[in-house]
């Protein structure tokens, strides 16, 4: 009885093993991608950063004691608008001297010009030395030039006294204040406040000499096509992956690299009419205009790396994977450029690949022609399930 037992137990063992290995020995199910050659949009993306096109930093010209505060800290100035006032006493009390001085100068200046009309016809007539004449030219002249002076000090008491007010030279929104009311100011903590211009707004950013070197290498090579006069235009990808309304242009480009980074700045204006753009926000900037052409790219996840360099699953006409070896390029989004070893119709295998060996059966249960993305399909929508 136990020798029949173990038998049976032998017999059933085996029926498992034998359905073990029909199962493993099955097509693999994979999903591919037919690629094709087409021109794709070469768009570059960098992390980037907002500035104001123009800070203005505002600061009192004269020394004296802040009398107050105008605006409110943290809103909207316009330019010509009030946003600290000096006490103007002092400076109107020196306008007052100066001007006092100036009637003393042009009186003093006006008998010297009657004693010269006086000495010079006697002079002619001998009736007067010419040393008098001389001193009485001589003070003429003295007393014109103490007018000028004296003009001159008016103009700068009354420079100073404009100064007391102190307007917004532009609009745009107003920082807190760095000195409070009643603080004497003087040219240590003359610095008031800053004045930010929200439109345009600036986006900078910074690109690798490396990245630089690429791209050259694959203008040089007609891979890559950058559009005329560099006329790139600029996507913003706000904080929350909203895309920002407006475009901008690249307006800026360093013509020189950052020894401390190996990187040079690009800058962007964009125009920003409803204050979306704050100074200092941190957003990503997606550069448009260039493209590869006649380019074949394939999903990343699609292409690994061995020892010999990179390569890719192709699955040939009668559904067999094969090992193909590429060249790459440049990454693309979510793509990887492909610049050798791939040609047009080529059967790319992007999920399933753990599965594969040379030569080994497949089935392909999704195929995608870059062509015409997602219409050609072999199987169910649970491709990815099955595969997995």
């Amino acid at each position: 009885m136990a020798i029949l037992m173990t038998s049976g137990f032998l017999a059933l063992s085996g029926c498992d093993k034998k359905t073990d290995v029909g199962s493993s020995a099955g097509p693999s199910p994979v999903v591919v991608v037919k690629v094709s050659r087409h021109d794709v949009p070469a768009d570059m993306v960098w992390v980037a950063k907002t500035d104001s096109s123009r800070a203005v930093e505002i600061y009192s010209r004269v020394n004296g004691f802040l009398d107050s505060r105008q605006y409110t800290e943290g809103g909207t100035v316009k330019e010509g608008q009030v946003l600290f006032l000096m006490d103007k006493k002092p400076f109107e009390v020196q306008l007052r001297e100066a001007e006092a001085s100036l009637a003393s100068s042009e009186a003093a200046h006006q008998v010297a010009k009657r004693n010269l009309d006086r000495i010079r016809p006697l002079a002619k007539l001998k009736a007067l030395s010419q040393t008098d004449l001389d001193q009485a030219v001589g003070n003429f002249q003295t007393t014109s030039a103490a007018v000028s002076n004296a003009k001159a000090q008016v103009e700068s008491a009354k420079l100073n006294l404009s100064y007391c007010t102190i307007t917004s030279p532009v609009t745009g929104y107003a920082s807190s204040a760095l000195q409070t009311d009643g603080t004497y100011i003087n040219t240590s903590n003359a610095h008031l406040a800053t004045i930010y211009t929200m439109s345009p707004m600036w986006v900078t950013f910074s690109m690798s000499e490396n990245q630089e070197a690429q791209i050259q290498k694959e203008v040089k090579a007609g891979i890559l096509k950058t559009p005329p006069n560099h006329d790139y235009e600029v996507q913003l990808e706000l904080a929350g992956g909203e895309i920002y309304g407006h475009t901008g242009r690249v307006t800026f480009s360093s013509p020189n690299f950052n020894p401390d980074t190996g990187t040079f700045e690009l800058r962007a204006s964009f125009d920003n009419p409803d204050n979306v753009l704050r100074p200092q926000q941190y957003v990503r900037a997606i550069v448009k205009g260039s493209k590869y052409v006649n380019a074949i790219v394939v999903p990343q996840i699609a292409v690994q790396q061995g020892s010999k360099g990179h390569f890719v699953w192709v699955i040939t006409k009668d559904d067999k994977a094969q090992l193909r070896p590429v060249e790459v390029g440049s990454w693309i989004g979510q793509d990887w450029l492909i610049t050798n070893g791939l040609q047009d119709g080529d059967r790319v295998v992007t999920e399933g690949m753990m599965l594969l060996a040379t030569d080994a059966p497949v089935k392909v249960l999704k195929e995608v022609d870059q062509a015409k993305p997602d219409t050609s399909v072999k199987s169910s929508d649970s491709a990815s399930d099955a595969v997995n």
